[in-house]
């Protein structure tokens, strides 16, 4: 049954481009955003309290070449040492191209303690997720790359890096060895690749592939490898583009479909079904305005609205301010 969204809230002036989100050990609601609609303005990240109070937690460090900092997915480790994924090359411009990084921030409750580059390099590093002693990275595009089977289709992966590991190196080919999948997107109206990314509840890696409106789901061997790569829902009457994803408890996927402003829930045996969708909208009034990131908060779904990207193939026309969030109920 489809859901109306409501208006979770409407965002500080500070904030034109929310992204991706985490629960942090107070139980707030953390908001990471790039803000790439405004070049004066740099990523920060944000913190709602169970009041609906927000305020800017820190500013993200910004690269020492390009001065700015554009954080996408964020991951908490055990310790709640923050990991981010500054995608500096998502707007396409030559100076930022492979300048991305992944970082990690540790903070207490008045903002940065101290921080550390764990890879730098990277052409467009965009979800991560934390499990053990690793972090797993969707990073969208590998222009280097070639389709093995020769199409000229984008190749994408997802990396793994130890959570102590620092200033790797990253050439976007298939030398970098912490790459653990790869990917091949056989849209060519949409080329974009690996994008949102989330543990299931039996354990398995699922990861989107957001041109296809495709889920993966990525498998283990004993030793942690990866085992297996195979899609495990899709359906182009539900669900046309995969963007960020959270798992409920009872292994439920629910996914933030950017290109159609609407929100889709695949159920444990890979049925996909849209639980809630907007026209194009500027958000005020509830609507998904190009959702980019669900997650579950305090029994309910809420989702960040990206809100910029208006290109052939989306709902979204414009890019307008303030910058909105909006909520569901959990099914």
């Amino acid at each position: 049954m489809m859901q109306t969204p409501r208006l979770f809230t409407i965002l500080p002036d500070y904030v034109c481009t929310p992204d991706g989100m985490e629960i942090d050990k107070n139980g707030d609601l953390i908001l990471s955003c790039p803000n790439y609609a405004e070049d004066s303005f740099t990523g920060c990240v944000v913190r709602i309290d169970r009041n609906k109070n927000i305020t800017k937690w820190f500013d993200v460090p910004v690269h020492p070449e390009t001065g700015i900092a554009r954080n996408m997915g964020i991951a908490f480790d055990d310790d709640y040492n923050i990991y981010i994924c500054d995608n500096q090359g998502w707007s396409g411009k030559e100076e930022l191209a492979f300048k991305g990084r992944i970082l990690k921030i540790t903070a207490d409750e008045n903002g940065i303690k101290s921080w550390q580059t764990v890879a730098t390099g990277m052409e467009h590093p965009n979800g991560i997720r934390i499990r053990g002693d690793y972090m797993y990275v969707t990073q969208s595009y590998l222009t280097k790359v070639p389709a093995p089977d020769g199409s000229g289709h984008l190749v994408s992966c997802v990396y793994r890096f130890g959570l102590d590991e620092e200033n790797i190196q990253i050439t976007n080919t298939l030398d970098d060895t912490h790459i653990f999948t790869t990917f091949v997107t056989e849209n060519e109206e949409c080329q974009y690749g690996a994008d949102g990314i989330v543990f299931g509840k039996d354990g398995n890696l699922y990861v989107g592939n957001f041109g296809d409106g495709a889920v993966h789901r990525i498998t283990f061997a004993p030793d942690g490898s990866c085992s297996g790569n195979e899609v495990f829902a899709k359906d182009a009457s539900q669900l046309k583009s995969t963007d960020g994803m959270v798992c409920d408890e009872k292994g439920n996927i629910y996914i933030a479909d950017f290109s159609d402003n609407a929100i889709v829930k695949v159920y444990p045996n890979g049925k996909v079904e849209r639980i809630a969708q907007s026209p194009d909208c500027d958000g005020l009034d509830g609507g998904l305005d190009q959702p980019g990131e669900p997650v579950i908060w305090e029994g309910k779904l809420i989702a960040s609205c990206f809100d910029l990207v208006t290109d052939e193939g989306k709902v979204n026309t414009a890019h307008e301010m303030p910058a909105t969030m909006a909520e569901l109920d959990l099914e």
